[in-house]
């Protein structure tokens, strides 16, 4: 049988601290990191998705990150190959590719290795649902899924219109509950030697990292960079105008709401987020938490555990300081 290949992943909530371990990590292990955030891989999109710096990445080689133009859309078939390619890459460079960032479904993807050909799109359908979703409103398409799948309904919010289409139309085409098949794309194993980090942190603390989060994005121009996209061409009813940041602060240059109600939704929307991050990751099997708190904060203590897991999970002996 062939070996699994080496995989490292590190992910947690939004804002819990995931950039500055992944480049000590990399630098240990000898990794490439590829970035699983699914607002990182647009040009002109700095500040809103806390993307690192060129000076930050410290000479580790990043994957995945200013790629695409924000008119491009952007999905998890898309992450999986544009993934796969990149690791190629860097286990042909002789490296080891660490995974980080948030976006659960897709670390999932590439963990299991998980085969999305066979659900082609029904173009008539899901137009069908989008423009019942502009005429009724994502309530109205949100009560029909929870008709359907109320399990995938608990799971996703309503205003996440796109995701909601994906489980109708998962439905209409298979038969099956989109959840049903999350959860046994779940009991897989992973197709890769992996270690799946998840960094945690006291929930107080991590809300209050994400207030000053937003605050900083606030001071380093985040409504500049906004209108510079809103004058780029930039629309809401785009992928990459959908993230956090981007889509409240532009109603507010629409004249839609204050900057003041912009700033409190942006803060309030992130700690949900942050919340249904974890409840996903909860769910997820083979996952080491590594909870700081633990560890005193001490990022020289959670590396050392972090070096011991991945040699007992990857068979990375030669892990360097």
């Amino acid at each position: 049988m062939e070996q699994k290949k080496p995989l490292i992943v590190l992910t947690g909530p939004t804002a819990v601290g995931k950039t500055g371990l992944s480049i000590r990590l990399a630098k240990a292990v000898g990794g490439e990191i590829i970035s699983a955030d699914s607002m990182q891989v647009y040009k002109h999109m700095d500040i809103g998705s806390a993307k690192i710096k060129k000076e930050e990445m410290d000479g580790v080689a990043h994957h995945l990150i200013d790629i695409l133009e924000p008119s491009e859309p952007f999905h998890v078939v898309t992450f999986q190959k544009l993934c796969r390619q990149a690791m190629e890459q860097i286990y042909a460079n002789g490296r080891i590719p660490i995974l980080t960032g948030g976006t659960g479904f897709y670390i999932q993807a590439v963990l299991y290795d998980i085969d999305f050909t066979e659900n082609e799109e029904d173009t008539a359908y899901r137009s069908m649902l989008e423009a019942l979703a502009k005429k009724e409103g994502p309530q109205y398409l949100h009560n029909m899924l929870q008709k359907s799948d109320k399990k995938a309904a608990d799971a996703i919010h309503p205003n996440n219109i796109k995701r909601v289409i994906r489980a109708l139309e998962f439905n209409k085409q298979t038969g099956m509950h989109i959840s049903e098949h999350n959860e046994a794309e779940r009991q897989k194993e992973s197709a890769y030697a992996s270690a799946y980090f998840v960094l945690h942190d006291d929930r107080q603390r991590l809300y209050e990292r994400i207030e000053k989060r937003v605050d900083d994005m606030l001071a380093k121009g985040l409504v500049q960079e906004v209108e510079q996209l809103k004058a780029m061409g930039c629309t809401k009813d785009m992928v990459s105008m959908q993230g956090l940041g981007y889509k409240e602060i532009l109603c507010f240059l629409e004249g839609e709401c204050s900057l003041e109600e912009a700033v409190y939704r942006i803060k309030r929307d992130t700690r949900h987020f942050a919340k249904r991050q974890l409840t996903w990751f909860k769910r997820e099997k083979n996952v080491i938490w590594v909870n700081k708190q633990d560890f005193a904060y001490d990022e020289e203590a959670i590396l050392k555990f972090m070096k011991q897991k991945i040699k007992e999970t990857t068979g990375i002996g030669d892990v360097s300081t």
